[in-house]
């Protein structure tokens, strides 16, 4: 296992979130298949970013989103980081689209720059040793508040978050429980991080 390759998430109506997801246009970052029995309650614990060129991109992924179906957790509105914005998907995986840029300079390009899985963990130490351990390499580390692992250019990046703080920064309550509907797909063997994050192969993944 070197790095994150593919996300697939699970969807209790497979077909309701084809649908989303191709109007929406963020199909294009993700993989979908049908979920299986085991019931999703809350907050499931992670959440999907999109890091874009400039405000205008930010709005259009809202607009594109709210029209196919998705709840705007936070409207597009600038923050001393930059600009962003939060949805909630009608499948229930949360959305965030961000840029560095605070002021508006230009159209929206349409492009997205960088697509990084957030996974809120309850012990972000024992989950980084869990992923070292697993053969991903650390880019960044903040002590007990953020670490991000490294990424081939055009694949997804995976970092870790402390759960609840993950949850404040996208307005949703911390508690959750049941699958978390998603499953991260890379290059090596099946295994579960501590937080009940499954990982598989990732042609297995795109397969299904």
């Amino acid at each position: 296992m070197t790095s994150l390759a593919l996300l697939t998430l699970e969807a209790a109506d497979l077909t309701a979130a084809e649908t989303f997801y191709a109007a929406s246009g963020l199909g294009a970052h993700v993989s979908l298949r049908a979920a299986g029995d085991e019931p999703s309650e809350g907050f499931r614990g992670f959440a999907v970013s999109l890091t874009v060129a400039r405000p205008a991109d930010v709005r259009a992924l809202v607009d594109a989103a709210v029209d196919a179906g998705a709840t705007a957790l936070k409207p597009a509105a600038k923050s001393f980081w930059g600009y962003g914005a939060i949805v909630r998907t009608p499948d229930g995986t949360v959305w965030k689209f961000a840029s560095s840029e605070k002021k508006d300079n230009g159209p929206a390009t349409g492009r997205v720059d960088r697509v990084v899985l957030l996974l809120g963990t309850t012990d972000i130490t024992a989950s980084k040793e869990c992923y070292v351990g697993h053969g991903l390499t650390v880019a960044k580390s903040y002590g007990r508040k953020y670490v991000e692992f490294a990424a081939p250019e055009g694949a997804p990046t995976l970092a870790l978050y402390p759960l609840k703080g993950l949850a404040k920064d996208v307005g949703l309550p911390a508690e959750g429980s049941g699958s978390h509907r998603i499953a991260l797909g890379g290059d090596g063997s099946p295994f579960t991080d501590p937080d009940g994050f499954a990982w598989e192969p990732a042609v297995v993944a795109s397969a299904r």
